[in-house]
């Protein structure tokens, strides 16, 4: 089981995916922005393979998948799609070996968790696995597997990091409530009974054990309770997507010791407000709660909202820059 005790991480880092396709140069722009909170980047304008389900799925032990028009689909064998996107993560694991040379301190990797991957996975049918439990369950097992096996390499070629762990789940609220569209569109998936996803999350987060795991969600009413009794030790979400429904569950989840990625600074191109703005909310969620100022710096990381693949490159590497600046507000003035 992931430790979900107290653990130290820096004020602020990014979500994964940047927009482009050199590997060098991204992981050269994330080194430089988050010197204490680097984390391996995604590039999906790349193509196939690259984006966030091709990855996790070339992670995937003894299940393969292929694209098809309709998207990744499970196969017999590994095949072209397979070794492309194995290929390009090999890249962009160079790219990270080399600009985090004798680096110690926590470094962040991400992959799909087991219920978006469901979701967004192909069964031979062309049906969702979502659709059938024990595809969920060989599903979540293989994916432990191949992550088991992502972070024993990356502890290998940064031996003085301290990883943690992300698994993206954006489509997490729609499993738990029946949303997930079937292959005509026509319908919907049954929803997955919250215990079956709670124990399918706590088996992947158990393969980082004694290590942090976050959990992402850039989608509406994040499952805050069920993610922290899963062994999630922080969540990161949205945070213009919040409400004040979700008070109540984000102070407990504080006060349990679940670290909170705040996600402030807008993932597209736009104008970035002034670092203090960008914090603002943070500070009244904090007032409002009733939570002590001192622990702001000791519970939130600040983050971009999701994935900046959809900015240009220039404002990605903005974007990154202002996370720290607003960070560093939030510390120097809790109040």
């Amino acid at each position: 089981m992931s430790d979900n005790t107290q653990f130290t991480l820096a004020p602020a880092t990014g979500i994964g995916s940047m927009p482009g396709g050199d590997a060098r140069e991204t992981a050269k722009t994330v080194t430089g922005s988050f010197e204490d909170f680097p984390y391996l980047a995604e590039l999906p304008a790349r193509g196939p393979g690259a984006d966030m389900i091709g990855r996790t799925a070339g992670m995937l032990v003894e299940l393969y998948a292929r694209v098809e028009p309709s998207g990744w689909r499970v196969g017999d064998r590994p095949g072209r799609d397979t070794r492309r996107a194995r290929s390009w993560l090999v890249e962009d694991l160079d790219a990270l070996e080399e600009f985090t040379q004798g680096y110690e301190g926590p470094l962040k990797v991400q992959a799909v968790g087991p219920w978006t991957l469901a979701a967004a996975l192909e069964l031979r049918n062309g049906e969702a696995a979502l659709s059938d439990p024990g595809a969920c369950r060989d599903l979540a097992a293989s994916l432990a597997e191949g992550l088991r096996l992502h972070l024993d390499e990356v502890r290998r070629r940064v031996p003085g990091a301290r990883l943690v762990l992300q698994l993206d789940e954006p489509s997490l609220t729609a499993v738990l409530r029946g949303e997930v569209r079937t292959a005509s569109g026509y319908r919907t998936h049954r929803a997955v009974d919250r215990q079956v996803v709670e124990q399918g999350l706590r088996e992947v987060i158990g393969v980082h054990d004694g290590g942090p795991v976050v959990v992402h969600s850039c989608a509406p009413d994040v499952p805050f309770a069920l993610l922290r009794r899963a062994g999630a030790a922080a969540v990161s979400f949205d945070f213009s997507l919040l409400t004040e429904r979700d008070d109540e569950v984000i102070g407990e989840a504080v006060e349990s010791g679940t670290r909170l990625f705040a996600g402030v600074v807008p993932s597209t191109d736009g104008r970035l407000s002034d670092p203090a703005g960008s914090v603002m909310g943070v500070r009244t969620l904090w007032r409002r709660l009733g939570l002590s100022p001192a622990l702001l710096a000791e519970a939130v990381t600040v983050t971009p909202t999701c994935g900046l693949a959809g900015a240009s490159p220039d404002y990605a590497r903005r974007a990154l820059a202002h996370c720290v600046r607003a960070a560093r507000s939030l510390a120097d003035n809790p109040e």
